[in-house]
C-alpha cells in the first residue's frame, strides 16, 4: 500500500475538493450538456458561463479520447481555431493605441518590402482594417483545393510557414476592390500576424501573450504550435474530409497528426471554454487592456446586403439584434474541433463551449452547433434573474 504523502488535514482537504458535490449552477450546466451529448452523440464536450459577478461554471461531458477511455473534464485543452482571431484583433488594437501602427496604414507600409508582395491580389490598396474586418478582396486559402490537398503531406512532415501560406493566393485576382465588399479570409490574418511581427521584432504570438495572455491571466490559452500539446482532447473528423486526415486526428499517445501551427494568425491557440468565456467577459466589458477600445472592436461592417443586422468588427462578429438582444464573438473550427465564444451584451454573460469532433458541423448537415448556442444562452440568461 502506498503511503499518504501528505498530512492527514491537506490529504483530507484534498479529498474533500475532489468529491466536492457541484453546485446548482454547475448541475444545470452539466444537465445541459449532457442532453447535448445524448441527442448528437459526440465524443465529448467541455462549456463555461461567465457571469456578471466574475464567477464561471463549467462542465464537461463524454469523452476526450475515445479510445483510451480518457474523460473529458472543464480543464481539458482544444483547439480554439478562429477564436484566435479575437486575440490578433485586439493585439492590433493595442498597437495602434501604442501609436506603433494604425488601422488605415496601407499594409504595403509593413510589408510591402517582401519579394511576393507585389502578387498579392489588391497589393497597393489594402489597409490593415481591412484585414481586421475581412474587406480586403483576398481569397481564403484554407478553402482552396490547393491547399486542402498540400494538408495531407502536413503528416509528420515539415510546416507551411506563415509566408508559404501567402503564397497560395499571391497571383490570383481579388475577389473585389479592397473595402468594396466582405469576404471571411483567413490568409487576412496571417498577414496581420506578419504586420504584428514588424511592429514588434517579436513573434506574434509572444506579442499576444505579453499584451493579452499573461495581463489577464489566461493561463489555460497557450500557442497551438506543435503536435504534442499536453491534455489536449482527441479530435474526430469525417473520414471523407477534404484534408485527407483519419478519423482520428492523433496518434496513440495524443499526438495530431499534424501541426496545428499550419493556422498561424488565422487562429493560433489551444485553450479551455473556462478560459474562452473569461477572455469574452473582459474582452466585451472593456476590460481587456487599459487603453478603451470597446469603440474599434464593435466598429463593424455588414457581411451580407440581405442581412443587414449581421456585422463584423475587428476580429469579431455581431449579431446586432437577436431574440436576446445584441450577441458578439466568433466561432472556431479545424479538422477534429469546434469552438464557441458569444457574449449576450444586454445580460452581461459570455458562453462558450468546444467539441472534439466536426462530422455534421463542418458541412453543415447537423444542427448542434446553434442548437447548443441557444440551449446555453438561456440558461446563462436564467442564472442571473
Amino acid at each position: 500500500m502506498f503511503r499518504n504523502p501528505l498530512p492527514l488535514p491537506v490529504f483530507a482537504l484534498a479529498l474533500a475538493c475532489l468529491t466536492a458535490p457541484l453546485t446548482a449552477q454547475e448541475e444545470r450546466l452539466s444537465s445541459a450538456l449532457d442532453d447535448a451529448h445524448t441527442r448528437y452523440g459526440f465524443p465529448g464536450a467541455t462549456a463555461a458561463i461567465a457571469l456578471p459577478d466574475g464567477s464561471v461554471v463549467t462542465a464537461a461531458t463524454g469523452l476526450a479520447d475515445r479510445e483510451a477511455g480518457r474523460a473529458m473534464t472543464p480543464e481539458t485543452p482544444m483547439l480554439a481555431a478562429s477564436i484566435g482571431k479575437s486575440f490578433v484583433a485586439v493585439t492590433v488594437l493595442a498597437l495602434e493605441s501604442e501609436g506603433r501602427l494604425s488601422r488605415d496604414d496601407l499594409l504595403s507600409a509593413h510589408l510591402g518590402d517582401r519579394p511576393w508582395f507585389d502578387a498579392l491580389p489588391n497589393a497597393r490598396t489594402i489597409t490593415i482594417d481591412h484585414l481586421l474586418h475581412h474587406t480586403s478582396g483576398l481569397p481564403d486559402h484554407v478553402h482552396l483545393p490547393e491547399f486542402q490537398r498540400a494538408w495531407t503531406g502536413l503528416a509528420g512532415g515539415p510546416n507551411f510557414d506563415p509566408e508559404e501560406l501567402i503564397g497560395f493566393v499571391t497571383g490570383r485576382e481579388p475577389l473585389f476592390e479592397a473595402g468594396q465588399a466582405w469576404a471571411y479570409s483567413d490568409t487576412g490574418y496571417v498577414l496581420l500576424g506578419l504586420v504584428i511581427e514588424d511592429v514588434t521584432g517579436q513573434a506574434w504570438r509572444e506579442a499576444v501573450r505579453t499584451r493579452l495572455l499573461d495581463p489577464l491571466d489566461l493561463g489555460g490559452t497557450v500557442p497551438s504550435d506543435r503536435r504534442d500539446l499536453p491534455g489536449l482532447a482527441v479530435g474526430y473528423v469525417d473520414p471523407d474530409n477534404p484534408f485527407g486526415l483519419p478519423a482520428r486526428t492523433a496518434d496513440a499517445q495524443g499526438r495530431l497528426l499534424w501541426n496545428p501551427s499550419v493556422e498561424s494568425a488565422g487562429g493560433g491557440f489551444a485553450s479551455t471554454s473556462a478560459d474562452l468565456a473569461r477572455w469574452g467577459q473582459l474582452l466585451f466589458a472593456g476590460d481587456a487592456m487599459e487603453e478603451p477600445y470597446l469603440d474599434r472592436l464593435l466598429d463593424g461592417v455588414p457581411v451580407d446586403p440581405d442581412a443587414p443586422g449581421i456585422l463584423y468588427g475587428a476580429g469579431v462578429a455581431i449579431h446586432a439584434d437577436t431574440p436576446r438582444g445584441p450577441v458578439w464573438g466568433h466561432g472556431g473550427w479545424i479538422p477534429g474541433h469546434v469552438s464557441s465564444l458569444r457574449h449576450y451584451a444586454d445580460h452581461g454573460v459570455t458562453v462558450a463551449f468546444q467539441i472534439n469532433t466536426d462530422v455534421g458541423i463542418a458541412d453543415d448537415t447537423s444542427d448542434l452547433v446553434p442548437a447548443l448556442e441557444a440551449a446555453l444562452a438561456d440558461l446563462a440568461i436564467s442564472l442571473i434573474r
